[in-house]
């Protein structure tokens, strides 16, 4: 249950019913009631929640923002008898004619008694109604390690596709594998050059082609197997059996490196199958039925500044080979047909460009190209020592996902990846990752949760009897209800809150919002245990304090699990 919501539901009704008895009394004029805000404003000075109602009627009104303000709050003050469900304690008319509502304090008590009623659950809404959604995140080319802002992606992938499902969408996490096109023909090549290197013979990497280790690596485990068999095989095929065999050890080491990382893919999509299946040609083809196409310099062209985009784009080069881009609207085609009613790609910032085209692919199918939403995603520069780090500690190469999981495990570098919004550059310091401080986010964050953890364990140990689900809901409520402290209701306010920062989280696409809300949580809770004993002579008021901290704990521990990160008993 959003409590706050309700309570913000409940003051909007009541200047809606303040606005009409006025009007019926003659005591303002208007035609309509415009749309207004109820929210919580920034300072606390100025209340639990403030309403802007009284701005918003001043033209429709004809009278002063402040005079409409005070005559809002007269009628409400008359009506608060009838409506003893809404906590107000009293109403404020301030600046240029805000409406600022004042709380009982213990408006906030029940939310506790909800938290431990719903549990794991809390937090948890319906905006999806079961609709599917693809979230469709890293889809690394094959033909190397994860970098930077694979692992990013990855990240924030992870988390939003789990935000969307605490709010009742139906999600499928994809990962799109690049195994056509010319990146591939270029592994092709540097596999078959490092292969006749190692066996004495003269070859050259081609241009664009690959140079790390790892095809190295490949090529010698390959002929520790096989020998120098494939030197008398036609090189086309020869590099086929190359491609094949690295391909399958690089996807199943992408494959562990992500599980390790805590994400697992519902399906890995080969680009491959797109041309197997002649869906990339059927999609070109369909394109020409609709009149889209045009054939220029030997190449068929796509026609997309029909649809505002730029420049039109090439489908089918000059030697009869599909594009990237052709084999890309295949994709999206296909994803639609698959059923999918909302698809999410995240992409790289040099995708940037590709958007409209892509779009207007979608458009010009027939598709609506606005149920494709596409993230794109900002540069990473990882940092060591205050300067910028390129090569891993343990390989001396470039640093890869695996060897950010070893340096700062898998908490801290999902933690750190979704602090900030995707469409912003990350800096992320390596040293400021592992240390065991309140300057590390994601310790502090989860100090609170092994805080919390130690004091329910010294609770335990002391024989205080503390079983939440043997309390019944009016002995709860009668607990909470000594819970009178300044640093207790900023904490429990702080819980009423989660169940809103999900439903913004997930409406903007920002994972980011939860991790932001898990820091201020527990810099929260950190007050509240320097200025509050939870352990006392007075027995009850004990227990409602445990039942506080339990409450905080369980919340981080919902938000922790959107963001893929572990709630520690112990630190």
């Amino acid at each position: 249950m959003d409590i706050k919501q309700r309570i913000k539901d409940d003051i909007r009704q009541l200047i809606v019913l303040a606005l009409n008895r006025a009007r019926e009394e003659n005591s303002l004029s208007f035609d309509e009631i415009l749309p207004f805000a109820v929210e919580v404003p920034k300072e606390k000075v100025h209340g639990d929640f403030a309403a802007n109602a009284a701005m918003v009627m001043a033209k429709k009104a004809k009278q002063s923002p402040v005079k409409i303000a005070g005559i809002i709050k007269e009628y409400i003050e008359k009506s608060l008898s009838f409506y003893s469900s809404v906590p107000i304690e009293k109403i404020e008319v301030a600046g240029p004619g805000f409406l600022n509502f004042y709380l009982k304090k213990d408006w906030a008590h029940e939310v506790l008694y909800y938290i431990l009623k719903e549990g794991e659950n809390y937090g948890k809404q319906d905006i999806g109604n079961g609709k599917k959604v693809q979230v469709e995140f890293v889809s690394a080319n094959p033909t190397g390690p994860m970098h930077m802002g694979n692992a990013r992606g990855a990240a924030l992938g992870d988390a939003l596709a789990e935000l969307l499902k605490t709010v009742g969408y139906d999600v499928t996490r994809e990962f799109y594998i690049n195994d056509a096109g010319n990146q591939i023909e270029n592994f092709a090549l540097s596999l078959e050059a490092r292969y006749l290197q190692l066996l004495g013979y003269d070859a050259q990497i081609p241009e664009g082609g690959y140079h790390g280790e790892d095809v190295i690596e490949h090529m010698k485990e390959f002929i520790e197997k096989e020998g120098d068999k494939y030197l008398n095989v036609e090189p086309e095929e020869r590099r086929r059996v190359f491609v094949e065999y690295a391909l399958e050890k690089n996807i199943r080491r992408m494959r562990q490196d992500l599980e390790d990382f805590g994400v697992v893919f519902d399906i890995w999509f080969s680009e491959r199958s797109l041309h197997e299946s002649n869906k990339v040609m059927d999609t070109i083809k369909m394109l020409q039925e609709r009149g889209y196409t045009y054939e220029k310099d030997g190449a068929l062209w796509f026609a997309a500044t029909k649809f505002g985009v730029p420049k039109d784009e090439v489908l089918i080069r000059q030697n009869g080979i599909p594009t990237y881009f052709a084999a890309d609207i295949a994709y999206h085609k296909d994803k639609f047909d698959r059923g999918f009613e909302w698809v999410i790609d995240i992409w790289g910032a040099d995708h940037h460009g590709h958007v409209p085209r892509v779009k207007a692919g979608l458009a010009a199918l027939g598709y609506d190209p606005g149920k494709l939403t596409i993230i794109i995603m900002q540069l990473v520069r990882l940092f060591r020592n205050g300067e910028i780090a390129r090569m891993s500690k343990r390989t001396g190469r470039a640093v890869t996902l695996a060897d950010l999981i070893d340096e700062v495990g898998k908490d801290a570098a999902r933690f750190f990846f979704n602090l900030r919004s995707a469409d912003t550059h990350l800096d992320f310091d390596l040293d400021l990752a592992v240390k065991q401080s309140e300057e590390n986010p994601v310790f502090y964050v989860q100090y609170a949760h092994a805080r919390i953890s130690s004091i329910l364990r010294t609770a335990k140990e002391q024989g205080i009897e503390f079983e939440v689900e043997n309390f019944s809901e009016a002995r709860i409520k009668q607990l909470v209800g000594l819970l009178k402290e300044e640093p207790e209701i900023e904490l429990i306010k702080k819980l009423a809150e989660f169940p809103e920062e999900i439903r913004i989280a997930a409406e903007n696409l920002s994972p980011y919002r939860i991790a932001n809300f898990t820091l201020e949580l527990a810099s929260l809770f950190h007050s509240f245990y320097n200025s509050c004993r939870v352990l006392t002579d007075d027995e009850d008021l004990t227990k409602a304090r445990l039942i506080l901290i339990f409450a905080t704990k369980r919340v981080l521990k919902n938000a922790f699990k959107i963001l893929g990160i572990s709630a520690p008993e112990r630190m």
